[in-house]
């Protein structure tokens, strides 16, 4: 029985060109996990990098947002419909606007525009809405947070006055 063969093992072949395939996916995949790790992947934010121009365009536009009913208050969670906040926001935002006029660069002009025209359409198009919905007894005015909070309006002011920015 000593002359019944094994059987045959098979030979790993290892060359130079499989070694460096080995050490190239390798290096691929740090490259990779370099890149998931927090402040250095591509579109994450550093969170200690310096507040740019895109920082300050996106604060005040979120707080139109909110102000508009958009975005939920963080402490209650529950929609602010406040539509001359609103617009002290977007007004400002149209200040920022004409103010930085020309020195801008193109990208930071372009996204400055483009956010300013969406909130100007959906400030109208809520101010509509809250019209129509005191209009129809669906609401009162007094439901409509001033800048002060619940309440009428300052100096009488109905929500969906004059449109902002007169743009």
């Amino acid at each position: 029985m000593a002359d019944q063969q094994q059987p045959e093992q098979p030979k790993i072949i290892i060359d130079s060109d499989w070694k460096a395939q080995a050490q190239a996916e390798k290096e691929r995949l740090k490259q990779a996990e370099q890149q998931k790790q927090p402040g250095t992947g591509e579109g994450e934010e550093d969170p200690n990098r310096p507040i740019d121009f895109d920082d300050i365009v996106r604060m005040l536009a979120s707080q139109a947002l909110m102000y508009l009913g958009a975005i939920p208050d963080p402490e209650s969670g529950r929609a602010i419909l406040a539509p001359e906040m609103a617009k002290a926001h977007i007004d400002m935002l149209g200040v920022l606007e004409a103010k930085t006029k020309g020195n801008l660069s193109e990208r930071e002009d372009q996204t400055l525009r483009s956010i300013l025209n969406e909130l100007r359409m959906q400030f109208a198009e809520i101010s509509k809405a809250i019209e129509k919905a005191i209009a129809e007894g669906k609401i009162k005015p007094s439901d409509i947070a001033g800048p002060r909070g619940p309440g009428p309006m300052p100096g009488g002011a109905a929500p969906g006055g004059p449109s902002p920015m007169g743009g």
